[in-house]
């Protein structure tokens, strides 16, 4: 299949390793301690674990996966809110599938249904769209979540909805912003990191000048990485290549999907329906400065934290759950306490181990423990 076939070539993964061992072996600071490279996306994650990629690398070079899955870094009080919503008996309560299992402080969205509460699954936000035309009796409630890759579609059916004057339909907004978390984990004494794999499907919408401040005032490299596995591989190559060469730029390996300048219809839609939050809470991470999104008083009436009574309150994980250790890379997915034994994707405690981007489902699923027989090009292939 084109545009596959050819990014999971054992061959050309095979010269891509043992380059990058050659680079590594060029870098002083591996002789200290392994260079720590970040992958900041979810899908990259995935990618990682599936393919062995971790183990097809030299050990000075380690690789930390950062909170970039937006289900997994939900806090608990936002499900409690959506369970809430939820729960009245007018409303429809639409969501993507993988946010159905995140567990709650009371139930998940998936629990809720299973006692009697009108919960969908949907593809598109455009799909709540439909059900609210076809039930004008009902409220339909959106549940608008993720990074700047899936705000530009609920920007644009809010719109619609307003167009077509659909008066029963709201969003739950939880959308997330990529660049002032990346900044909160430069900013944190907990990590050392050396470079970041930048996210492919957010950078589709925002581009690559954004991440400029990570090279410039940070002194990072950033390498935009597209999801097969020769993409992370010559990511990483590139990352390792700057490193040698003593730069710090931000480079686009995915250049097939983003543009330099964005989506800029998608980046209008986001600006004209959705205004920065003074902060947003983070699963594991905390409160972050502007990090979130909420929808702009013009559009108040589609805006279900609006409308609706809440909760709205900051609730812990439980306390064997490490998944905010893990989502800061301070340890990985099989060092938590639970993992693999009291939290499976089966019996969730924490939200890694729900979403299929979620690096303790992801390593839960394809990882091998320490000591395990290391990946081979040809399992790329």
């Amino acid at each position: 299949m084109r545009y596959v076939d050819e990014f999971r070539d054992p061959e050309k993964a095979r010269y891509l390793v043992k380059d990058i061992q050659r680079l590594a072996a060029l870098i002083p600071a591996t002789a200290n301690r392994p260079l720590q490279l970040m992958e900041f996306c979810g899908g990259h994650t995935h990618t990682i674990f599936k393919y062995g990629i971790e183990q097809m690398l030299p050990p000075s070079v380690e690789l930390v996966h950062g909170p970039g899955c937006p289900v997994c870094v939900l806090p608990m009080g936002r499900v409690d809110d959506c369970v809430t919503i939820a729960e009245c008996p007018e409303v429809i309560f639409t969501t993507f599938g993988d946010a159905m299992r995140v567990p709650g402080s009371r139930k998940s969205l998936l629990q809720a249904k299973a006692t009697g509460a009108d919960v969908r699954m949907v593809y598109s936000p455009l799909d709540a769209l439909a059900i609210a035309r076809d039930n004008p009796d009902r409220e339909v409630v959106f549940f608008g979540l993720g990074f700047e890759t899936t705000m530009p579609a609920t920007a644009l059916t809010i719109l619609a909805a307003e167009r077509q004057r659909v008066a029963n339909f709201s969003v739950f907004c939880n959308h997330i912003t990529t660049l002032p978390t990346i900044k909160a984990i430069l900013d944190s004494s907990d990590m050392e990191l050396d470079g970041f794999l930048g996210p492919g499907h957010v950078s589709m919408v925002i581009g690559t000048h954004p991440y400029h401040f990570i090279a410039g005032h940070y002194h990072k490299p950033v390498v935009i990485a597209g999801f097969e596995p020769l993409d992370i591989l010559q990511s990483l190559w590139m990352l390792l290549k700057q490193l040698v060469e003593r730069r710090c730029a931000v480079e686009n390996q995915y250049a097939r999907v983003v543009p330099e300048e964005g989506n800029i219809q998608a980046l209008e839609a986001i600006q004209q329906v959705f205004e920065i939050r003074e902060y947003f809470e983070w699963r594991g991470l905390g409160s972050i400065d502007h990090s979130g999104v909420g929808i702009r008083n013009r559009f108040a009436a589609f805006d279900a934290e609006r409308r609706f009574t809440i909760p709205n309150l900051s609730i812990a994980d439980p306390k064997a759950c490490q998944c905010g250790e893990v989502l800061k890379g301070v340890i990985k997915p099989w060092e938590c306490k639970v993992f693999g034994m009291a939290c499976t994707p089966e019996t969730p405690l924490g939200s890694l181990m729900v979403s299929s981007e979620g690096a303790c489902a992801a390593y839960f699923n394809y990882g091998k423990m320490p000591g395990e027989v290391p990946a081979t090009a040809e399992e790329v292939s």
